[in-house]
């Protein structure tokens, strides 16, 4: 369960995280993991923010009546992608060992969590999204 007040895929992401922090002792490979998802959502982050720019642009060059709910829109889009940047910075300048400080509660994700977790975010990806799109072609 996530709390409100917060994004909610910035706490799947945090637990997820802390998850990875509290086993790199067992799995050494999850230090690799952990920095592989903190670079993949970075990256995921700013080709929305991009995203948001292209179709902003795309609006201005076309004149219609539902542009100013458009540019609220793709404000509201940058600034959560701001927040999430400024979260993924966070985690990056810490080292793993201070992590621990960071929790999303005292709650502690095992692996079934960690496993459901990581199948939600996948599903928000553009291909897991859109893969009924590619089995049709």
């Amino acid at each position: 369960q996530v709390s409100g007040g917060e994004d909610e895929i910035q706490q799947l992401q945090k637990a997820l995280l802390d998850y990875l922090d509290e086993n790199t002792e067992i799995d050494a490979s999850l230090v690799f993991s952990r920095k592989f998802y903190v670079a993949q959502w970075f990256r995921d982050t700013t080709m929305e923010t991009e995203k948001a720019i292209k179709s902003q642009k795309d609006e201005d060059s076309s004149e219609g009546t539902h542009h100013a709910k458009d540019v609220e829109t793709t404000g509201q889009i940058m600034h959560r992608a701001e927040s999430r940047k400024t979260f993924l910075r966070s985690i990056i300048k810490t080292a793993p060992s201070q992590f621990s400080t960071l929790k999303m509660n005292s709650d502690t994700v095992d692996y079934e969590d960690a496993c459901l977790i990581v199948r939600y975010l996948a599903s928000m990806r553009p291909f897991a999204q859109s893969f009924d799109i590619y089995l049709t072609q």
